[in-house]
């Protein structure tokens, strides 16, 4: 049987502050893990113009 899904294409920003990649990925899995869904895909940290930097949580 073929599974169809959601694609995702953004950039999520906190308005709280700098939001962690590691941070985010915690809570994006438990999420997703709660519904019974799986992710599969990439990541990475972004600052405001949406360019790759280095993990500000490592």
């Amino acid at each position: 049987m073929k599974q169809t899904g959601v694609k995702i294409d953004g950039v999520i920003y906190s308005l709280d502050g700098d939001l962690g990649h590691n941070e985010f990925l915690d809570e994006f899995l438990k999420f997703i893990e709660s519904k019974g869904w799986q992710y599969g895909g990439g990541s990475f940290q972004v600052d405001e113009e949406g360019e790759q930097i280095k993990d500000i949580d490592d």
